[in-house]
Parts: C-alpha cells; structure tokens; sequence
C-alpha cells in the first residue's frame, strides 16, 4: 500500500515526443518522496514508469495515446519472425552487470543514439548524464551485455523488481542491430530470463498505437495493457 505522504504533481507541458503537434504532460511522483524498490513495484502497476530517478505517468489533455504494456512470460508466445531472430543470435555472450555503468558503454551509446534518435537532445549526452538517466540508487538495476567474442553489441538497463523485468532502456550497435534485430533479441532474452527467475511478467513501456516506433511492442504476443485503470489484453497488429 502507498504512503499517504505521496505526493503527485502536473508538468509543465511540453511537446510531445512521439506524436507531432500536440503537447504533452506528465503525473510525476514529488521527486523529495523516499522511493524505494517495493513502492515503485507498486506504481508500475498503476502505469507508472521512471526516467532515472523520476517517476511519471504521462497525463495528456484530451489523449490517452500512451498505454503501458506487460508481457506474461507464461503465456508468451514468440511469432515465426521472433524465432528466427532468437536463433540468429544464439552466437551472442550475455553477461549481466549488476555493479553500474561502464566507460565501454559510452561510444556504442553515443553511435546508437546519433543513429537512431538524431537531434532529439540525447545525442550530446555527458557519460554521467547518461548513467543518471538509466540507473538510481533507489532501484535494483542490471545491465544486460550482449556480447559478440570481445565486442560489446548491446546493453538491456533492465530493472529487476517483485513482480517482473522492466525495460529501462536498450541501445545496441547500429548496423549488427539491423542485421541481427539486437532490439528484439534483447526483448526475447529479458523474456526467456524472468521465466528462468521465475518472475510473471516483463514490462517493455509505453505502447502508442500512431507511433511508428513503438509498434514492435504489440508483436510480443500477447501482452497486455494498462487502459482505464486495469490490465486489459492488446490486439495483435494487423
């Protein structure tokens, strides 16, 4: 149960990242609150995600474009193309780092994000501003290293929680990800991991249906979402 000393506040809006043209704002956690592994537990089932130490839960105007989205690895049932991509990187070493961020991490980052995310303000990250980002002292974090003989290919920052993985963040390198579909393979082994742990689901974020970029997320079948204030089953894609 939540502290009554929890407090929720309403950003400033701000354009919206996924959706052109509309301005977004988000639920946040007072960030003077005393989080703690069990009470943000609690919140990721209420939809909330965080961005490092920041807990929020977007609170739009008139949208309610982004659901947040669990997979129940019991019931998880990889497609035909998910199979392939499993098998393809059966080559792959995967280490797990549970000691913080690595200076290795930095340049594979920084070519991930100039890639993929160009000009969106990340591009220009510091080393520390980017570890900020992903860890914090209040959360049991691990970072998953995928390995290809001594060259790293890709890390998972995955919180490790009660009730299940949450993706935090997953940047691999540019070209072996095309190929290889680093991002989906890193989604499979979170999955195939909590099964091992014994952990019921895996949290992967936001879903927005208009959004090109998050629609890889309703092809892990099936997985659920968290739409009017309960878990409700997502349709598979067309």
């Amino acid at each position: 149960m939540l502290s009554n000393a929890l407090e929720l506040y309403i950003t400033a809006a701000h354009e919206c990242p996924y959706l052109a043209e509309r301005k977004a704002t988000n639920l946040l956690v007072d960030p003077a609150y005393a989080m703690d592994n069990r009470t943000y537990s609690h919140l990721l089932n209420k939809g909330f995600r965080r961005s490092g130490s920041d807990v929020y839960r977007p609170c739009c105007y008139r949208c309610q474009a982004c659901i947040s989205t669990r997979i129940p690895v019991e019931r998880f049932q990889p497609s035909r193309s998910q199979k392939r991509t499993w098998k393809l990187n059966q080559d792959l070493i995967v280490r797990i780092n549970q000691d913080g961020y690595k200076d290795a991490y930095t340049e594979l980052y920084l070519s991930y994000v100039r890639s993929r995310h160009t000009g969106g303000g990340m591009d220009d990250d510091t080393p520390s501003t980017f570890a900020s980002f992903i860890l914090t002292p209040w959360c049991q974090t691990v970072l998953i290293e995928f390995w290809k003989n001594e060259t790293l290919l890709a890390v998972a920052a995955t919180d490790w929680l009660k009730q299940g993985l949450s993706s935090v963040y997953t940047f691999f390198d540019p070209k072996e990800g095309s190929e290889r579909g680093l991002g989906t393979f890193a989604l499979l082994w979170q999955i195939h991991w909590a099964t091992e742990l014994k952990l019921p689901y895996v949290y992967p974020g936001y879903w927005i249906k208009e959004s090109q970029k998050m629609n890889y997320k309703v092809r892990f079948q099936p997985i659920e979402g968290f739409v009017n204030n309960q878990w409700v089953q997502l349709e598979k894609p067309d």
